[in-house]
């Protein structure tokens, strides 16, 4: 483990918010309308003179820009905190169940609201609270008395998944055309239902997850270690691991709840920067979430443009490019480890 010294902490945290910025501003000046960037930035300063283009930037670009950034923050960190959490490096923010008790909330929402009058703005709150209650009997089936087994908490996840996958599948083969196409863009992952006050409530749960996980970051280098020599280090395990446990699944459940299903961003955010900046949590944290960030925005303003005047579900891009990616990647460790 490379030596973090504060002049390469603000270095690599410098490269990864300056990555962030530039691909925000793609993400604002990229899109169907062919908005000039003198127009963009026109409408940011507030002296846009087409009231359309202000609306555009403003009340639909500029949105998903902070939602695409918060959401992708929130599943590379989680990212990085379950695969810490179950030695694993496969690991990913979905792999717990979480997402798939958000899934199924927020499916059962988009297939029977409009009959108990709820409409799509229902769907977040229910999908979180999916999550939440996901989260609380993992806890419990893992070990909430006792001590705290990431083996039970995976296979228990594995399991919940599978079930939340049957009941989804359920559902959408008992909705209408119009119901089950919603259901099918809610599940890929999409960023399309973008609004201001959906900001708020990921960047809530997103500043919340990182104030609890931040601090533990020395906790999860020695928790890499194993349990035994992380405890022969001074280390609460089992507090480390309950709190990590909840503040990632809040955040995961924060970004589902808004944007779907969207995967690999929390696989390959942290394979790649570990590879880049090394496994130090104090540095891979606060870097994952910018780079998660960048790289949402980055997929995002592609599934906008790439197709003209239709729009492609962000998850399907992050699928795209982060499959191979991911292989690449492997492939490359396996070949460093082959090499000692």
């Amino acid at each position: 483990m490379r030596v973090l010294s504060r002049r390469r902490w603000v270095a690599v945290l410098a490269a990864c918010s300056a990555l962030l910025l530039t691909c925000a501003v793609l993400g604002l000046v990229t899109g169907p309308s062919g908005l000039a960037p003198s127009d963009v930035l026109d409408a940011l300063r507030g002296e846009a003179s087409d009231a359309a283009a202000s609306d555009i930037v403003l009340r639909i670009r500029l949105p998903r820009v902070v939602l695409a950034s918060l959401v992708g923050a929130a599943l590379a960190v989680a990212g990085v905190c379950f695969q810490a959490l179950l030695r694993n490096p496969l690991a990913d923010p979905y792999i717990l169940g979480v997402s798939g008790g958000a899934a199924l909330a927020g499916v059962s929402v988009l297939s029977f609201g409009a009959a108990l009058g709820l409409g799509q703005s229902a769907v977040p709150p229910s999908a979180f609270a999916g999550a939440v209650a996901t989260t609380a009997l993992l806890y419990a089936l893992a070990g909430a008395r006792t001590r705290f087994s990431s083996t039970h908490l995976l296979l228990t996840g594995v399991v919940f998944n599978a079930f939340a996958s049957a009941l989804i599948i359920f559902l959408a083969s008992v909705a209408g055309f119009a119901d089950g196409a919603r259901i099918f863009l809610w599940l890929i992952g999409s960023l399309s239902g973008a609004r201001p006050e959906l900001v708020g409530w990921v960047a809530a749960f997103l500043v919340l997850g990182l104030a609890a996980v931040l601090p533990l970051a020395r906790g999860l280098n020695a928790l890499a270690l194993g349990e035994e020599s992380a405890e022969q280090l001074g280390v609460d395990v089992e507090r480390v691991k309950r709190i990590v446990l909840v503040a990632t699944s809040l955040m995961v459940g924060a970004a589902v709840s808004v944007s779907g299903l969207i995967g690999f961003v929390g696989l390959i955010i942290p394979h790649l920067l570990r590879l880049v900046i090394g496994p130090d949590h104090r540095l891979l944290l606060p870097a994952a979430g910018l780079g998660g960030a960048a790289f949402l925005v980055m997929c995002d303003s592609l599934a906008r443009s790439v197709l003209g005047g239709r729009e492609l579900p962000v998850g399907a891009i992050t699928a795209l490019l982060g499959g191979p990616l991911f292989l690449l990647l492997l492939r490359r460790r396996a070949l460093a480890e082959a090499g000692r």
